[in-house]
């Protein structure tokens, strides 16, 4: 089967772009070997994105965590169950959607025996957005999946507000759609129980969008 040829890059902050190799499995191994920024000398292993490599939908989350960094694949710990329980609930196989984070590398501090996660800095993110950059290439989406600010900023660009703007569909310039919803591990951290189960709910609503995103619309950007 024929296959229209790969999107041009996406909106957000220009980054210095590689020269993308043929396939993904190429990609994955060229991102083994960045030292683009200090994160890669703590961490256990690069976590790049898994996925079909035609995959029609692209979920971008922020960064991985303890359990990523330990088993090298994307959303596998706390935040990555939560997912595929949100997901299943909205009729959405996991299986066809191509997942990965912005970030590649874990960024922690050691509290005793304990790495709790740190949020990437401007800089470190920057400096790995050449691999978000070519995995949207190879893959070409039709619809982006943001979870969290992070992600959502990258791809909508900074003045993208998640908790305003949430749940809405957008066009890119290449008439790709993307939404973004919040990150599942935000929902981890919440106390109260009926938050909890509320913000669960609109996760599930949103994550359901993806069944029939024209429903809604979509606002260019």
């Amino acid at each position: 089967m024929n296959r229209k040829p790969p999107p041009p890059p996406r909106t957000g902050p220009p980054s210095v772009r590689p020269a993308p190799p043929r396939s993904l499995a190429a990609l994955r191994a060229k991102a083994r070997q960045c030292r683009a920024c200090p994160l890669w000398k703590p961490a256990t292993q690069t976590v790049f994105g898994e996925g079909p490599d035609d995959a029609s939908i692209v979920m971008i989350g922020e960064a991985p965590g303890d359990r990523e960094d330990l088993a090298g694949h994307p959303f596998v710990g706390p935040a990555g169950k939560l997912l595929d329980r949100a997901l299943a609930e909205a009729g959405i196989d996991r299986g066809r959607l191509y997942l990965t984070n912005v970030v590649k590398h874990f960024k922690f501090e050691r509290r005793g025996k304990l790495r709790l996660h740190q949020r990437a800095n401007a800089a470190e993110q920057a400096a790995c957005r050449i691999w978000l950059d070519a995995e949207l290439l190879r893959v070409g989406p039709s619809r982006i999946v943001c979870l969290g600010a992070m992600a959502a900023q990258a791809i909508l660009g900074r003045a993208f507000r998640l908790m305003r703007q949430r749940g809405r569909w957008f066009e890119l310039g290449d008439g790709t759609r993307a939404m973004a919803t919040v990150h599942p591990s935000w929902l981890l951290r919440l106390r109260r129980d009926e938050e909890r189960t509320q913000a669960y709910a609109g996760f599930v609503r949103d994550l359901g969008s993806l069944k029939d995103p024209s429903a809604a619309g979509a606002t260019r950007r």
